[in-house]
């Protein structure tokens, strides 16, 4: 994707996104410090939510001492959950001001500002040194992107030699695999899915060393369905849910996306490279 008017159109298309957070956790009783659990049913928009992260940061070696950096934060959940079960201070860069607004507001009512950075910029133009980050990660991110080399060059160059880069992306296996919208585009015109073999040769050409690659296909698709299953007994949608973020028609986003999924047309996919020495 290379307009990125449309892209941030899309994402903040949504009016007063933190007001509306804002008060759904007032009506909910929720006030701070909030806990990261209440904030996973909104901030963790990715396949798999909160347990998907826990997988994902599990192959990152990330510790205390780490300094790590999420290429498209969003809401920043993942990185408020790195920064809160490892003590690494992480610093999350989105284009969608919107989504670092709401962000930032949500980081200070977790009382979390001491490790958690948002700031809004182009990933593909990233304003660190080089060298700066023991380990970098996306998640749910490429399928917007379409120059994904200039992504991960960028990811190569504030790598610090033997770092880790994490990538967990909705990846295309089959050609047109989705009907529109889904919950990264409206249409076509800016989505940006690729296969897993275009990030492998991506990141081979930007000097990583793949390390593993998982289909995390089977793991979503039972998230899913218990969500389904939950939905379905209380019989509405929850106070706290996507359609916070993603605005009213996150349900039929959300149902395209996994009739995709199911019948195999698109995979959650996880790739864990290395910046060799």
């Amino acid at each position: 994707m290379s307009d990125t008017s449309q892209l941030t159109a899309h994402y903040d298309g949504n009016a007063d996104l933190t007001a509306r957070i804002k008060a759904a956790l007032d009506r909910g009783g929720f006030r701070p410090p909030l806990k990261l659990n209440v904030l996973a049913q909104f901030d963790e928009l990715h396949m798999g939510g909160r347990q998907a992260t826990e997988r994902f940061a599990a192959n990152l070696r990330i510790n205390a001492g780490s300094r790590v950096l999420d290429l498209g934060c969003g809401l920043g959940g993942p990185a408020r959950f790195i920064a809160s079960t490892t003590g690494a201070r992480v610093t999350g860069v989105d284009l969608t001001s919107g989504y670092i607004r709401a962000g930032r507001e949500l980081t200070g009512m977790a009382l979390m500002l001491d490790l958690v950075e948002l700031r809004e910029g182009d990933i593909r133009d990233l304003p660190f040194d080089a060298q700066s980050f023991d380990v970098v990660y996306m998640i749910h991110v490429g399928m917007n992107i379409a120059d994904k080399a200039t992504v991960f060059e960028q990811a190569a160059r504030v790598l610090k030699p033997g770092g880790l880069f994490g990538i967990y992306d909705v990846m295309a296996l089959q050609d047109n695999p989705v009907q529109f919208p889904v919950p990264w585009a409206s249409g076509q015109d800016h989505s940006a899915l690729s296969g897993p073999e275009i990030y492998r040769d991506g990141l081979e050409n930007a000097g990583f060393r793949i390390l593993s690659q998982t289909d995390r296909s089977a793991f979503a698709l039972d998230t899913f369905a218990r969500m389904a299953s939950r939905q379905a007994a209380a019989g509405a949608p929850p106070a706290l849910g996507m359609h916070l973020v993603m605005g009213p028609d996150a349900a039929s986003r959300i149902d395209n996306m996994v009739a995709s999924l199911t019948a195999g047309r698109i995979a959650p996919v996880e790739i864990i490279a290395e910046l060799p020495r």
